[in-house]
C-alpha cells in the first residue's frame, strides 16, 4: 500500500472513532467507560456467565417493560424470572 492510501486509511479510522464517541469525546464525558476486555474481567470475577438465547418478540418486550417497571436492568429481571421459575 502506498503512502497516500495508509494517510487515507487512518484518516478514515480516526473520522469513525470521532463520530462513534459522539460530542463527549476526548475527556470531555464526566463517566468513565470501561473497555470490553476490562468488563469481562469484571463480570467473571463476580461468577457472570454470558447465555444467548433466542427469545420471541413479545416475551422480550415483556421483559424490558417488567425491567423498566421496577427500574433494574434486565440482566437482573431476566435472572429474577429465571431461579423464580426453577424454584416452582
Amino acid at each position: 500500500m502506498k503512502k497516500t492510501g495508509l494517510a487515507k486509511s487512518d484518516a478514515k479510522k480516526l473520522m469513525g472513532k470521532m463520530q462513534a464517541a459522539g460530542p463527549a469525546a476526548f475527556g470531555n464525558s464526566p463517566l468513565t467507560t470501561i473497555d470490553k476486555r476490562e468488563q469481562r474481567k469484571i463480570d467473571q470475577a463476580l461468577g457472570l456467565v454470558p447465555f444467548a438465547v433466542k427469545l420471541n418478540s413479545e416475551l422480550v418486550r415483556q421483559l424490558q417493560e417488567r425491567a423498566q417497571e421496577q427500574g433494574i436492568s434486565l440482566n437482573e429481571v431476566v435472572a429474577t424470572v429465571i431461579s423464580q421459575g426453577l424454584s416452582a
